[in-house]
C-alpha cells in the first residue's frame, strides 16, 4: 500500500532570494512541469514492471521493504494535533489489465464518436468506487483522463460525485491532480450549456464543500495548489489556463509598470465566459475563514501565495469582498478593521519584514496591484512611507517597490517617494535595482510630474558634473557592464554585448518626456559614434532606444542628425529583424534627400531582403518597388503627403506647429497640441486617401493617354487630393464643432485603428517581447 497526498510529499518551501533584474516580479510557478502523455502499457506486463520500477526508487513513499514510509508532517500543522494517514490500495491486476483494454481500444481510431462516449462512460462507471486508486496510479491516470475526456456530462458528474471524499488526496497527488484538472477542464465546457448548468454548479458546490474542510493542506501542495487555482478559475467564469490568473510573464508585468501597456487591475484583459459568481463568493470566503489560523504559514509558502494571488485577482473591482480579504492578508486582527483603520503602526514592521520574503514579496505586488484606494493609500503611508530605500535594496522587497511606484494614484504619492529615493538613484543602479528606478520615471511621466527632477537624477547617476554628457545614453545601454567596472573612469563602449533591458527600457521612458528635459540624453544619442548606433540598431532593446528617439519630441534637427550617422548602412540595418525598424523610422523622421538616400541603399538589396521574414513588410510600407520602377511617381506621392499634412496641422495644429512647419519636409509633430491619437489617425487618413488617387493613376489613365500619363496623373492627383483635404477638414471641423476636439480625437482613433488592426510584423515582435496591442499601437506611430 501506498501512502500519498499531502502527508506524503516534503514540504516545498521557497527559500531562495536570488533574484535578477531581468527575472521580474511575475510570481510565476515553474516547479510543477507538467509531464508529457507518455506512451501508454498496453499490456499488464509493461504496466507491472513500471510500477516496479517506481517502488524502487521510492518516489510514492516505499521503503526497501515495500512498505508504506510516512514523511514529515506540514511545518503549520500543530505538532500535538493527532495525524491522519492515508492509503490506498494497490490497483488490482483484473481491474489494471480491464483499463489497459480499454486504454488500447478509445486509443484506435476505428471507434467513433457516439460509440466512444459510451465506452467511456461504462468505463467511469466501472471505476466506481476505486477512484482514488486509479486517479494515483501513474499509469492508469493517463486512460482515466482520456476516460473524462470522451465522456457526457451524466458520467463526468457522477464520477466526481463519487470521488468527492477522496478529491481532496486526489488534488494533491502527482497524478491524480492531473485527472482533477482534465475533470475541472470538461466541467468547464459542459457550464456553457445552459441544459447542464444546474448539474455542473451541484457538482462543483459539492467539491468546493470538500476541499473547505481542510484547505490549507491543498494549497500548500505543489499540486493541489494548480489544482484549486483551476477550481477558482472555472468558479469566475475565465479560462483554466489564462496565465493571467496561474503565472504572468515578467515582461507583460514590466510592460505595465512602464506605461507600455494598460495597466489591468480589474481583470477585464482577459474574456470572461458563463461562471458561477455565488459559489466563488462562498468559496473564497470558506477559504479566508479556515486559513485564518495558518495566516502566517501561508503568508510565505510558495504555493498558498500563488492560490491567494489568483483569489485577488479574481475579485478585482469587487471593493466589498477585497476589503474584507487583504486585511486578513496582512495579518490584521479582524477587530482592529475600520474606515481608514485597516492597519495598525505596531503590525509595520511585521510586514516589513514579511516583505523580504519571496512568497510575500509577490503577494504584496498583487495586493498593491488590485487595492481599493482607500487601503492603498493606507497600505503607502503607514507600511512602505519611510521604509522604501530599505525596501529598495532588498532582492525581494524592491519588486514590491515597483509596485507600489508603478500603482501611485496621484501626484503627492510620487512626491513622497521621490523625497525617498529620487537622491538615490545611483545607490540603486550600484545595487543593481534599475527597476525601482525606471518605474519611477514611468509614474513621473504618467502622473505629469516630477519630470525634470528625475532626468537630472538620473543624468547624475551615471555622469559626473565634470564629465561630458555624451556618455550619458551608452552608459545606461550597458547599467551592468558600468557599474560593474571598479574603476568607472575607464569604462569603454563594451562591443558585442548584450545591451541591458532595464537601461533600454529607462531610455525609452526618457525619450517620452517633454524636449526641454532631456537636452543631454538627446546630445549624447546624437553624439554616438556610427559604429556604436549601429550596434544599438541590431540589439532588440537598443533598436527600441532608437526608435524611442525618432518619436520623441526632440527636434527634427537633431533626428536627422542621427540618420544621417548611418548613411551607407541602411541595407545592413533593413536585413537585421531589429534594424528593418530602425529603418522605417529613420525614413519617416528624414527630409526628402533623406528619404532618396534611404530607397537607393534598400534597392541594392532588395533581393535577399523580400526572402527575408520581415524583409517584405519593409519593402511594402517605404514603396520600394514603386520607387525603382517610377521614382517621380514615388516623389509625388511624397510631396503630397507632405502638403496634407501642412494643411492638416494649419487647420488642427498649435500656432507653434504652424510657424514651423516649414522646416523640414514633413512637419514635425513633436511641438504639436493636438491629442496624439487624433492626429495619427490623420495621418493614415491622408496616407490611405493618396494611396488611392495613385491607384486610380495608375489604373485609369495609363491607357487612355500613353503619352501624356504622368503629366494626367499629376494633375488628377493633385485634384483629388485638394477634394479629399476638404473634405477631411470639413468633415473634421464639423465633428469637432458637436462633440469636442478631445472626445472625436479618442473616437477617430479607436474606430480608426480598430478598423485597420496592427500589422503583421510589428505584432509579432511585441507579443514576442511581451507586450499589448496598446503599445503595439504607439510604436506604429
Amino acid at each position: 500500500m501506498v501512502s500519498f497526498g499531502s502527508k506524503a510529499l516534503p514540504s516545498r518551501r521557497h527559500t531562495t532570494h536570488n533574484l535578477t533584474e531581468d527575472s521580474l516580479m511575475a510570481g510565476e510557478d515553474n516547479s510543477y512541469g507538467r509531464r508529457k502523455k507518455e506512451p501508454r502499457r498496453k499490456a499488464a506486463k509493461g504496466y507491472l514492471e513500471f510500477e516496479g520500477d517506481r517502488r524502487q526508487k521510492g518516489s510514492s513513499g516505499w521503503r526497501p521493504d515495500r512498505t508504506a514510509k510516512p514523511e514529515k508532517p506540514f511545518k503549520h500543522k500543530n505538532a500535538s494535533e493527532p495525524q491522519t494517514w492515508h492509503i490506498r490500495k494497490q490497483v488490482d491486476p483484473e481491474t489494471a489489465k480491464y483499463f489497459s483494454e480499454i486504454a488500447n481500444v478509445i486509443e484506435g481510431n476505428e471507434v467513433d464518436l457516439e460509440e466512444r462516449s459510451i465506452i467511456c462512460g461504462n468505463a467511469l462507471e466501472e471505476a466506481r468506487g476505486k477512484e482514488l486508486e486509479l486517479a494515483t496510479d501513474y499509469i492508469i491516470s493517463h486512460t482515466l483522463q482520456a476516460l473524462l475526456e470522451g465522456s457526457d456530462v451524466d458520467h463526468l458528474c457522477r464520477f466526481l460525485k463519487s470521488c468527492a471524499k477522496d478529491f481532496l488526496y486526489i488534488a494533491m497527488d502527482r497524478s491524480g491532480s492531473h485527472v482533477a484538472e482534465t475533470a475541472l477542464k470538461c466541467l468547464a465546457l459542459h457550464l456553457q450549456d445552459e441544459e447542464s448548468y444546474t448539474l455542473v454548479e451541484e457538482t462543483l458546490a459539492t467539491i468546493c464543500k470538500v476541499i473547505t474542510v481542510n484547505p490549507v493542506d491543498v494549497m500548500c501542495n505543489c499540486y493541489g495548489s494548480h489544482v484549486i487555482r483551476s477550481l477558482l478559475c472555472l468558479c469566475k467564469g475565465v479560462p483554466l489556463d489564462s496565465p493571467e490568473f496561474h503565472t504572468t510573464k515578467s515582461s507583460t508585468i514590466l510592460a505595465g509598470r512602464l506605461n507600455f501597456r494598460p495597466l489591468q487591475s480589474d481583470g477585464n484583459s482577459v474574456p470572461h465566459q458563463q461562471g458561477l459568481p455565488e459559489l466563488l463568493k462562498f468559496f473564497v470566503a470558506e477559504i479566508s475563514k479556515r486559513a485564518q489560523k495558518d495566516i502566517a504559514t501561508m503568508q510565505v509558502e510558495q504555493y498558498s501565495s500563488l492560490v491567494l494571488q489568483t483569489v485577488l485577482k479574481l475579485l478585482a473591482g469587487h471593493d466589498e469582498e477585497l476589503l474584507h480579504i487583504i486585511p486578513s492578508l496582512l495579518g490584521c486582527n479582524k477587530e482592529n478593521i475600520g474606515e481608514g483603520n485597516f492597519l495598525k503602526i505596531d503590525e509595520r514592521r511585521n510586514i516589513v519584514d514579511l516583505l523580504k520574503e519571496t512568497a510575500y514579496s509577490h503577494l504584496m505586488e498583487v495586493i498593491l496591484e488590485v487595492a481599493p484606494e482607500t487601503l492603498y493609500n493606507e497600505i503607502f503611508t503607514k507600511v512602505f512611507r519611510n521604509s522604501l530605500f530599505e525596501l529598495s535594496s532588498h532582492p525581494c522587497g524592491n519588486f514590491a517597490v515597483q509596485a507600489l511606484v508603478s500603482h501611485a494614484r496621484c501626484q503627492g504619492q510620487v512626491e513622497f517617494i521621490w523625497e525617498e529615493l529620487g537622491p538615490k538613484f545611483k545607490d540603486l543602479l550600484e545595487l543593481g535595482r534599475p527597476g525601482v528606478v525606471a518605474s519611477l520615471l514611468a509614474a513621473s511621466q504618467r502622473l505629469d510630474t516630477h519630470a525634470q527632477k528625475c532626468c537630472q537624477a538620473l543624468a547624475a547617476a551615471v555622469c559626473s558634473a565634470n564629465e561630458s554628457p555624451e556618455c550619458i545614453v551608452p552608459r545606461i545601454l550597458f547599467l551592468e557592464s558600468y557599474f560593474g567596472c571598479e574603476d568607472k573612469s575607464y569604462w569603454t563602449w563594451p562591443s558585442g554585448v548584450k545591451m541591458h533591458v532595464i537601461g533600454s527600457l529607462i531610455l525609452q521612458t526618457i525619450f517620452k518626456y517633454p524636449s526641454g528635459f532631456i537636452q543631454p540624453y538627446v546630445s549624447s544619442i546624437t553624439f554616438m559614434e556610427t559604429d556604436h548606433v549601429l550596434e544599438t540598431a541590431k540589439d532588440a532593446g537598443g533598436a527600441r532606444v532608437v526608435e524611442a528617439f525618432l518619436s520623441s519630441n526632440a527636434s527634427k534637427k537633431h533626428k536627422q542628425r542621427l540618420v544621417a550617422r548611418v548613411r551607407g548602412h541602411f541595407g545592413e540595418l533593413a536585413m537585421h529583424p531589429s534594424g528593418s525598424f530602425t529603418v522605417e523610422k529613420c525614413f519617416t523622421a528624414s527630409n526628402l534627400p533623406l528619404r532618396e538616400t534611404i530607397m537607393n541603399e534598400l534597392l541594392t538589396v532588395r533581393s535577399e531582403l523580400s526572402k527575408t521574414k520581415h524583409g517584405p513588410h519593409l519593402l511594402r510600407k517605404l514603396d520600394v518597388d514603386r520607387f525603382a520602377v517610377r521614382p517621380d511617381q514615388w516623389k509625388m506621392k511624397q510631396s503630397s503627403k507632405e502638403s496634407a499634412y501642412k494643411e492638416f496641422y494649419a487647420t488642427f495644429g498649435s500656432n507653434e506647429t504652424q510657424s514651423s512647419k516649414t522646416d523640414s519636409f514633413v512637419v514635425d509633430p513633436s511641438h504639436h497640441s493636438s491629442n496624439p491619437n487624433f492626429v495619427k489617425a490623420m495621418r493614415k487618413e491622408i496616407d490611405q486617401c493618396l494611396a488611392s488617387v495613385t491607384k486610380l493613376n495608375v489604373s485609369g489613365h495609363k491607357h487612355r493617354h500613353p503619352e501624356g500619363a504622368e503629366r494626367g496623373s499629376e494633375k488628377f492627383a493633385k485634384q483629388a487630393k485638394n477634394e479629399d483635404v476638404l473634405k477631411i477638414k470639413n468633415k473634421k471641423l464639423k465633428q469637432k464643432n458637436n462633440y469636442g476636439s478631445t472626445e472625436y480625437a479618442a473616437a477617430a482613433a479607436s474606430n480608426k485603428e480598430s478598423s485597420q488592426g496592427v500589422d503583421k510584423m510589428e505584432k509579432k515582435r511585441c507579443q514576442k517581447d511581451g507586450l499589448s496591442k496598446s503599445l503595439t499601437k504607439k510604436l506604429k506611430g
